[in-house]
């Protein structure tokens, strides 16, 4: 599986990033490419502790959350059309070439943190080790970047 702490596979997501285009499409799903662009940041900013998540899972829908966890950083690509946190959920207009400069900036930046031992708890599925967040991190970018074409 591959990870954003990779070196390559660093590099490689910056050059997917690089790729998107004002008039992108995506195969599935409701954003357009600058939305999209700026809700991948979402999840980069929490595990870098820039940002907090609402807490707001019940008991039970966080247990059965966490018999999901290993989905999140298995080898497997996660399917079309997943649902998202609504603290996630971008609407609005925004500028690609904004949103794609703070992108790669976050990605950097957790990228950097590759000897990190110390990670916020998702206040969702818990405590993720440091290669957790790197395969998590980088199957959200594939994600979004193959829901466009790139």
């Amino acid at each position: 599986m591959q990870t954003l702490f990779d070196q390559k596979t660093h590099k490689d997501i910056l050059i997917r990033i690089d790729q998107l285009k004002e008039n992108s499409k995506p195969i599935w799903g409701q954003m357009d490419v600058a939305q999209m662009v700026k809700h991948c940041q979402m999840p980069l900013l929490m595990a870098c502790g820039k940002i907090q998540l609402s807490d707001e899972v019940g008991f039970f829908k966080k247990m059965l959350l966490k018999l999901y966890k290993p989905i999140m950083y298995n080898d497997k690509p996660w399917p079309e059309n997943v649902s998202t946190s609504k603290d996630y959920k971008i609407t609005g207009h925004y500028d690609l070439n904004v949103e794609r400069e703070q992108l790669k900036i976050i990605i950097t930046e957790f990228h950097n943190k590759a000897l990190n031992i110390y990670w916020p708890k998702h206040p969702f599925f818990g405590n993720f080790k440091t290669d957790e967040w790197g395969k998590m991190q980088y199957k959200h970018l594939d994600h979004h970047l193959r829901q466009f074409g790139v």
